[in-house]
């Protein structure tokens, strides 16, 4: 397939950005290999390691936006981020397969390990470019502080604490690498400073906590109305008599203004951000965050979202879904629930279903068990019920699969 022919954006298909991720011993997770859908949902009990492994994705998209220093620092060190049990494994990895808007298929991953005096380096690095059919068209292999083999010459040089992908975004393979991987964000949304008063500000993004959310639906009603009346629409099937929300300046800050219809009112009445409930917040910006940026060049190919489930009524559970489902046919979304009310929307015939389940301190991630799954795919259980019952299980086979886990194939760069 030549370049001319290929699709430009990953919405012309069905297929996941995120295809696959590897990873050893980052938190609670001591290996574990995981593959997507469109729409995936991490169920398990509160602290099995369903945050930990979404972590572990940011960690990378932050690694790259800023630096791997920072990264680590901003989570408490090396000692915090790398997995703590007996021995005190020393070293950590993460790689991630992804499908670019080429459709070339990309393979990163790196390996970081700690200093015995303190610090860490990164111990090996590596990215692979390939199209569908598996040619080799880019890449490279680092060791340590030396690049062993590159499919570009003269390269820039490695620095030991750093990610060499960050020295070579500037070519061209490198850097569609690059930008997917740093477009993906992850949101735990905050109520408390989505209400308060905010500095206005470009509005391209979703803070992660949601404290730009004034900025952000003020860019989306005026570039993107379409976008701005769907995200409405949805919330509406959440909070009945709500009918718009928009930005409004109040003094040199910025806030929401929600408009309500309230009974025996000719017209809705209007209500700040700080006077709406946390549940009705959070939905909207998890609806803002799964629909932000799409269909503009640099679309967010992944997002993902703790517990979308808080503060809201379980009967809006089916609303969210669906908004999501809707979503996820332009941008990749993983949510993590503990939630029956929410996993009783679960579709296994479109979505991703991922059982996550913490023994010995050891998170453990894979798909749903195949007795489970049957009963739900026969329609004797819904999914939200088998949690209930605390029957949903992580599939052995896939587990004892997990315990030979290889990470960084070796690269036949072009």
């Amino acid at each position: 397939m030549n370049e001319a022919s290929r699709p430009s954006s990953l919405t012309d298909s069905k297929e996941p950005f995120l295809r696959q991720v590897k990873i050893r011993n980052f938190k609670s997770i001591e290996a574990c290999r995981v593959r997507f859908g469109r729409l995936t949902v991490l169920v398990g009990r509160n602290g099995s390691g369903k945050s930990n492994f979404l972590e572990a994705l940011r960690f990378v998209a932050e690694s790259l936006q800023t630096s791997l220093d920072h990264a680590i620092r901003d989570r408490g060190g090396i000692e915090a981020v790398r997995r703590r049990s007996t021995g005190h494994p020393r070293n950590f990895a993460i790689e991630l397969e992804i499908r670019l808007p080429s459709r070339d298929i990309a393979t990163y991953g790196f390996e970081v390990a700690a200093r015995k005096e303190g610090g860490f380096v990164v111990k090996r690095e590596q990215l692979r470019v390939e199209y569908r059919r598996g040619q080799v068209i880019a890449g490279y292999r680092r060791e340590n502080a030396e690049v062993v083999s590159s499919s570009i010459e003269n390269g820039p040089p490695v620095q030991p604490d750093r990610l060499y992908l960050v020295n070579v975004s500037g070519f061209p393979r490198f850097l569609d690498v690059f930008s997917a991987l740093t477009s993906m964000g992850f949101y735990n949304l905050n109520p408390d400073r989505m209400k308060k008063l905010q500095s206005p500000d470009a509005g391209d993004l979703l803070q992660r906590d949601g404290s730009n959310i004034a900025s952000v639906i003020g860019r989306l009603r005026h570039d993107r109305p379409d976008i701005m009346r769907r995200i409405t629409s949805y919330l509406q099937t959440i909070v009945p008599d709500l009918s718009d929300v928009e930005r409004v300046a109040l003094g040199p800050q910025e806030t929401l203004q929600f408009r309500q219809r309230v009974e025996g009112s000719k017209h809705p009445w209007k209500f700040y951000a700080a006077s709406m409930s946390d549940g009705t917040l959070r939905a909207l910006g998890e609806l803002v965050a799964v629909t932000q940026l799409v269909e503009r060049k640099t679309p967010v190919h992944l997002v993902g979202i703790e517990e979308p489930e808080t503060a809201l009524h379980p009967a809006a559970a089916g609303a969210l879904m669906e908004a999501l489902r809707e979503a996820a046919v332009n941008t990749q979304i993983l949510v993590t629930t503990h939630s029956p009310d929410l996993c009783d929307q679960i579709e296994t015939d479109r979505d991703r279903l991922l059982v996550v389940r913490a023994r010995d301190g050891i998170s453990r991630i894979a798909g749903v068990d195949k007795a489970s799954l049957e009963a739900i795919q026969r329609h004797l259980y819904l999914p939200g019920e088998l949690l209930r019952m605390d029957q949903l299980e992580p599939d052995p086979a896939d587990l004892a699969e997990q315990e030979q886990l290889v990470l960084f194939e070796p690269v036949a760069a072009a």
